[in-house]
């Protein structure tokens, strides 16, 4: 307990000391986040190195009460107002469907910016299904947001040609894109999908 406690003060101090400022693009924002965890594993494996590896310390209470927990997670309704701001041009791909280019934005990107503004979400495939004739598979991915006064939870599914593995699974790619519909319908890269429309 004592150290998921630590874990959670850690990304606490990281995102109020390195929050970005409007100017800040995403990129340098999450490079500087990274530097801090970084710096700070660092500092834990030269203080591990000190001591016996097969030791652990106890927690003693002050240091229970120097660890604050409020910061990692904030309400919904401010986690919903960062997702639903407009993603940066430079984290969007595009991929040709027939004709048609469409703009998306790649599954691990939207893992980044779910981790930064809304730390505690959970993600969890509800089903897959495959067609009865086996030419398609359809996954069905739900994401929950935690926030201190509520949660809140949406599904979307996903569906692939099973016989198309130019891009790997289709599982695996009925899967993102379930999830990045999924996000959509919290808001978080929902503008694309009328960028399309029109």
């Amino acid at each position: 307990m004592a150290s998921w406690v630590r874990t959670r003060s850690l990304f606490s101090r990281c995102a109020s000391h390195y929050a970005a400022p409007p100017s800040t693009s995403p990129s340098r924002f999450y490079a500087a986040v990274e530097a801090a965890f970084a710096r700070s594993s660092s500092s834990l494996a030269k203080k591990a190195k000190a001591g016996s590896p097969l030791e652990q310390a106890p927690a003693t209470a002050a240091e229970d009460e120097d660890v604050p927990t409020s910061g990692i997670s904030r309400p919904l309704s401010e986690i919903l107002k960062e997702l639903n701001k407009k993603i940066p041009e430079s984290l969007v791909s595009t991929r040709l469907e027939g004709d048609a280019a469409l703009k998306y934005v790649p599954w691990h990107f939207l893992n980044r910016i779910l981790n930064v503004h809304a730390p505690e979400w959970s993600g969890e495939i509800r089903n897959i299904v495959y067609s009865a004739d086996g030419s398609s598979v359809t996954v069905v991915y739900r994401i929950t947001l935690y926030g201190t006064d509520a949660e809140i939870y949406r599904e979307a599914s996903g569906t692939a040609a099973a016989h198309n593995t130019s891009y790997g699974d289709p599982v695996q790619k009925a899967e993102a894109m379930a999830f990045r519909r999924a996000c959509a319908r919290l808001g978080l890269g929902l503008h694309l999908y009328y960028e399309d429309a029109s």
